[in-house]
């Protein structure tokens, strides 16, 4: 019997990287043009320390500072503390949120009276089992949960917030534990409708297109794909104690800096005791939105969250802290950014039209209520005449889309209004994997839930705030903030990454 040789085979693993993002059609036409897969001009890969085959991490990203550490909360040596956040999944956003502040109020009483209904026909041995039904009320696993503890829900006004649901996309949300499935740790962020706060929001790790928004209000988990939330306070809640001298509601919270003691120490040492805070947060969002250490730090973005340098250059700095403080007021006060001076609107008479009120100019950054109370109702425009039904219906908005496809410098507002001329560059900023306007094209539109039948109408947004031409307003705002924003960012200091 003879005795055959044991071959050794190893693998090895060619690639060819064709675009991200690209349809199949794409896909087909690029493998077309070289005619054969032997044509592919393929190179040998093979996986670094870290099991990266394609996408390679840049071994300097892994020398700074953290801006957090998700595994060791207890790591003290990053830009933040550990009580930042992800977002909140609600897991019911059709009942949960609403441009409509009194259609939430009805959706949720009746989803809260159905569940109650269901506990205690439970409970009462009269049903072995909770009814589903889409239309009342969303069942998910930690309200399930609940009804077998018997655990009753309650409706209070005061859970009624304003939530960032999506970059520059306000609504009503109804913030409650057992109807918001994960809060993470956002009730430190923002604890009360009086406590202020400020979050840079940024994208998570695995998610495709790092992005970085501001914002002062609840974020949604997907506000920015996987939304993680870093505060510039966070707020200790102390309940009272037995002896109390507040009573049994006394409740206190003691606000805390979210930046680090840390990163105070280092920035005050490497740039003089002048720096605060305040400082190095906005200098975070200013390094965020850097071109160049995006597309140098790419494949680390997608794999874990950012690590940012002290730059070596005391005046970069400066400039890196002064351009986020800029962007910060850019995003936050967007509905209130004059518009953009290069865009037309053109219109449709309306049988009585009044002139609105102007725009204002950009106020100084100021932090405000983390959820605002809704403004008094107008009811008068600013000749003081009277605001009617015909007013809205002329600004209200069912479905915004462009005059061509793939030519994005005319917008159809509604029947009667058109805007034209719309700058090439406003659409360069993008956050959350598309631009500005189109978050507002898409999201500004009314919309029905198949599974509860629950409409979220945006035009009731404005009828509720008495502002009929608020969405076209905040369209044009929105339009100048991208504008602005670009040329902040194309302003911002070049840095050699390699050398911090």
């Amino acid at each position: 019997m003879s005795a055959m040789a044991k071959t050794e085979h190893k693998a090895e693993i060619y690639y060819y990287d064709i675009g991200d993002y690209l349809s199949r059609e794409d896909k087909f036409r690029i493998m077309g043009e070289f005619g054969s897969m032997e044509r592919l001009p393929f190179t040998r890969i093979t996986p670094n320390e870290h099991g990266d085959w394609i996408s390679v991490r840049n071994d300097k990203f892994g020398t700074w500072i953290p801006i957090g550490d998700k595994d060791d909360k207890e790591n003290k040596q990053t830009f933040f503390v550990p009580n930042y956040s992800c977002g909140v999944k609600t897991q019911r956003d059709s009942w949960c949120y609403n441009s409509s502040k009194a259609l939430l109020e009805k959706n949720i009483r009746m989803s809260i009276d159905f569940y109650n209904e269901q506990r205690t026909l439970l409970f009462e041995k009269k049903i072995e089992s909770v009814k589903y039904s889409d239309t009342k009320f969303s069942w998910t696993r930690q309200a399930l949960k609940d009804v077998q503890h018997n655990k009753p829900f309650d409706y209070d006004d005061g859970n009624i917030v304003i939530s960032m649901y999506r970059p520059f996309f306000k609504q009503n949300l109804f913030f409650y534990r057992p109807l918001n499935e994960m809060v993470y740790q956002i009730e430190k962020l923002f604890p009360t409708h009086e406590h202020k706060n400020l979050v840079i929001c940024t994208s998570s790790i695995g998610d495709k297109n790092f992005s970085a928004i501001i914002t002062d209000c609840l974020p949604d988990l997907h506000l920015n794909a996987t939304t993680q939330c870093f505060p510039l306070y966070w707020y200790e809640k102390i309940e009272p104690g037995q002896n109390s001298l507040f009573g049994d509601d006394g409740v206190q919270y003691i606000k805390h800096d979210g930046v680090s003691d840390f990163i105070l120490d280092r920035a005050q040492t490497k740039y003089g005791a002048k720096v605060q805070r305040e400082d190095i947060f906005y200098y975070v969002y200013g390094i965020l939105h850097s071109k160049s250490y995006r597309e140098t730090f790419s494949a680390d973005l997608k794999k874990m969250l950012p690590r940012i340098p002290l730059v070596s250059d005391w005046g970069k700095f400066w400039a890196f802290s002064k351009a986020g403080r800029e962007l910060a007021r850019l995003h936050l006060d967007y509905e209130n950014v004059a518009p953009c001076p290069d865009v037309k609107v053109e219109s449709l008479p309306q049988a009585v039209y009044k002139m609105p009120s102007p725009k204002i100019d950009l106020p100084e950054l100021e932090l405000v209520a983390a959820d605002s109370v809704v403004e008094p109702v107008e009811t008068t425009d600013n000749k003081g005449l009277p605001l009617d039904d015909s007013d809205y219906d002329y600004y209200a908005v069912a479905q915004m889309k462009f005059l061509k496809k793939g030519e994005k410098g005319t917008i159809i507002y509604n029947h009667y209004h058109t805007l034209t001329n719309i700058p090439e560059k406003a659409y360069e900023y993008v956050v959350n994997g598309k631009s500005a306007i189109e978050w507002i094209m898409e999201r500004y539109a009314v919309t029905t839930d198949k599974k509860s039948g629950i409409t979220n109408n945006p035009n009731d947004w404005a009828r509720e705030h008495g502002k009929s031409r608020y969405i076209l307003d905040m369209l044009l705002s929105v339009i100048n903030v991208s504008v602005q924003t670009v040329d902040i960012v194309d302003a911002l200091p070049e840095v050699d990454w390699e050398k911090e």
